[in-house]
C-alpha cells in the first residue's frame, strides 16, 4: 500500500459570496416618455444594483463601489447575524469532498496504522453506514459518555448480548457521536471475526483488532480508548430465558492488562440489544458443522429465511458509569490473582446494579 498522508476532507472555505447579476426591466415608469431614462432598478434580496452611466452602461466608480459593498456583506458580522449562504452551496460542498475522498482512496492517499485501522473511512463511511441504525432504528440514549477520559488511554469494560455482535458497533457509534473530546473506540473481537471473508477487512478497517492482552496493551499504551465485552460467546449467545444475567467474565485478564498500562476501567451497560433476536433454542449440532460457537433458533429465524435476519426495532440505552483508576496501584500488582479478582468482581457487579436499574426505569421495550 503506497505512503499516505492526511488531507483535508472538505473545503471549508466559504461561498456564500457568489453574486448573481442583476436582472433589468424592459421600459420605464408608467406615463414616462419613450426617451426617459429608465428608473434606478431596486436589488432583490441576495442581489447587487446596477447603477447606470450616462449611456446607459454600468458607472465604472459605482461598480467598484458596490463590489465593495457586497463583499462587506459577504464577511462575518460583529453582531453575530447569520449570513445567508448561497442556495446549493452545501451540495456544492458535498460534491467535492466524496470526489476528494473517492481520488485519496484511489491514490492512495490515506493512512492506516499498524493494525489496520482506517479513521477515514470509518469517519465518513462506516458510520456513516451504522448512524442511520443507531439514531432512527433502535433510538440509542446515551447517559455518562463524558466518564471516558478526553485524553489518554481507557479500557471500556461492557455487557455483550443479542445473539449477533450488534451492541459493540452502536457502543462504537456513541463514543464517536457523543464524546466531547470526539474520541474513537477500538473494540477487542474474538478471532472468529477476522476469520470470516468482508467481515474481516471491515472490522480492521473500523479498528477492532484481536481480544489479545497484547494487542490491548499496545494500543492503551498509544492512549487508545479501548472496548471489550468480557462475556464474549456466552453473553451474546445466551438465551433469552437469561436476559441481562451477566454471564463469567473470564480470568480477569482485561484488568490485568489495566493494571500494567495504568489506564482507568469504565465499566458499561447497555439495554435494549438482548431482544433484538430473541434465542429461543440453539442448533448445536448446526453449529459444530459449521464452525459456529452457537446457532439461534429465533421466533423468526430461521422460518422466515432472509427475512428473520431483520432485528426487532427496541429502544437502547447505552450508560458508561463512573471510572475505576488503576494507577495508584503497584506494578507487581497485575501478578495479583486477588486483586484481580476482586477487580473484575467489582467491575461486573457495577455493570449488573446499573442494568437493573435502567430496566426498572424503562418503560417498554420498544418505546
Amino acid at each position: 500500500m503506497a505512503d499516505a498522508k492526511v488531507i483535508p476532507f472538505d473545503d471549508d472555505r466559504s461561498r456564500g459570496g457568489a453574486q448573481r447579476p442583476a436582472r433589468r426591466r424592459p421600459g420605464g415608469p408608467r406615463g414616462a416618455a419613450p426617451d426617459a431614462s429608465p428608473a434606478p432598478v431596486s436589488a432583490l434580496p441576495g442581489q447587487q444594483a446596477v447603477s447606470q452611466g450616462p449611456r446607459g452602461g454600468q458607472d465604472p466608480q459605482q461598480g467598484r463601489q458596490d463590489a465593495q459593498g457586497a463583499a462587506e456583506a459577504a464577511a462575518p458580522r460583529p453582531d453575530g447575524a447569520e449570513v445567508r449562504e448561497r442556495p446549493g452551496a452545501q451540495w456544492d460542498r458535498r460534491i467535492a469532498g466524496g470526489l476528494a475522498f473517492l481520488r485519496r482512496r484511489i491514490t492512495g492517499e490515506y493512512e492506516v496504522d499498524e493494525f489496520g485501522y482506517d479513521e477515514e473511512l470509518t469517519d465518513q463511511v462506516l458510520m456513516s453506514l451504522l448512524r442511520p441504525f443507531y439514531e432512527k432504528y433502535f433510538r440509542v440514549e446515551v447517559k455518562g459518555v463524558e466518564n471516558i477520559p478526553a485524553e489518554g488511554g481507557a479500557l471500556v469494560v461492557a455487557n455483550h448480548s443479542g445473539t449477533l455482535p450488534l451492541d459493540g458497533l452502536m457502543m462504537q457509534v456513541a463514543v464517536h457521536d457523543h464524546h466531547p473530546a470526539g474520541r474513537h473506540l477500538r473494540l477487542l473481537a474474538a478471532d472468529l471475526v477476522f476469520m470470516l471473508p468482508v467481515v474481516n477487512e471491515l472490522a480492521r478497517k473500523a479498528g477492532h483488532t484481536l481480544a489479545c492482552a497484547e494487542d490491548a496493551q499496545a494500543l492503551l499504551e498509544r492512549g487508545e480508548v479501548v472496548g471489550v465485552m468480557p462475556e464474549g460467546f456466552k453473553g451474546i449467545g445466551k438465551p433469552f430465558s437469561e436476559r441481562y444475567k451477566l454471564q463469567r467474565f473470564g480470568r480477569g485478564g482485561f484488568v490485568s492488562t489495566a493494571l500494567r498500562t495504568g489506564t482507568p476501567i469504565v465499566p458499561c451497560s447497555i439495554v435494549g440489544a438482548e431482544e433484538i433476536y430473541p434465542m429461543i433454542g440453539n442448533a448445536k449440532t448446526l453449529a459444530r458443522l459449521l464452525g459456529f460457537p452457537y446457532f439461534p433458533i429465533t421466533p423468526t429465524f430461521p422460518w422466515l429465511g432472509p427475512a428473520g435476519l431483520v432485528p426487532l426495532p427496541t429502544k437502547w440505552t447505552i450508560q458508561f458509569g463512573e471510572p475505576i483508576p488503576t494507577d495508584g496501584y503497584p506494578p507487581e500488582a497485575a501478578e495479583d490473582p486477588m486483586l484481580m479478582f476482586n477487580l473484575t468482581d467489582q467491575v461486573r457487579e457495577q455493570i449488573q446494579h446499573t442494568l437493573y436499574k435502567l430496566l426498572v426505569q424503562r418503560r417498554s421495550v420498544f418505546f
